[in-house]
């Protein structure tokens, strides 16, 4: 069965489960995208490296890059292989010299590894064919989400309004403090806010 190629879309906040995120990879040429519900920590950690941050102290999956860059072995792919009563099953392929060796993993794991080593994600058919739902959004013809950017937009405007008082120098230094303090979350609003201005100007 051949394999398609999937994109990190972005994040958004979970509507089903408090405290979780949902993490939409979206099917390469296609309309098609999959949401998968993961845990906070784990989307911390997808969200900084969507979003360029330099956290001060490496997360666990940059432990694990440096650890497996440290003994030459190398992520070159990730497959989400099966969806077994809504839970995604993935495994990280990981060369070492002419060895090739399969690692089980947690989906959210994977992608947050798959992003450090800019390595492709897969899944099959069969998956995209159960999972897949295709939106309607006019978002869909436009950039990709980045992780501070919501699917649903009900609650966005009053977190965007709270840096509406604060010069570009200072957010400039409100997301070098944030970063410091591993708040992310934060970051990664102020980044966006950054952006939009940088843009409009």
């Amino acid at each position: 069965m051949g394999k398609i190629k999937l994109n990190v879309l972005g994040l958004s906040y979970s509507q089903t489960q408090t405290g979780a995120y949902a993490l939409v990879l979206s099917e390469e040429g296609g309309d098609r995208r999959i949401p998968i519900i993961i845990g906070g920590v784990e989307a911390q950690s997808i969200a900084i490296q969507l979003e360029e941050l330099e956290p001060p102290r490496p997360l666990t999956h940059d432990l694990f890059k440096s650890f497996a860059e440290a003994f030459a072995v190398n992520v070159v792919e990730v497959n989400i292989y099966r969806l077994e009563e809504g839970i995604f099953y993935s495994e990280l392929i990981c060369e070492k010299g002419l060895d090739r060796i399969r690692i089980d993993s947690r989906t959210s794991d994977a992608v947050a590894i798959a992003l450090r080593f800019r390595c492709p994600i897969f899944t099959t058919e069969d998956i995209i064919e159960k999972a897949g739902i295709v939106l309607s959004l006019e978002r869909d013809h436009e950039e990709p989400l980045s992780s501070g950017q919501q699917e649903v937009e009900s609650s966005v405007p009053e977190k965007r309004n709270q840096f509406t008082d604060y010069s570009l120098t200072q957010l400039k230094g409100m997301l070098d403090d944030a970063v410091r303090d591993e708040d992310y979350e934060r970051a990664s609003l102020i980044r966006d806010e950054i952006g939009r201005r940088e843009e409009s100007s």
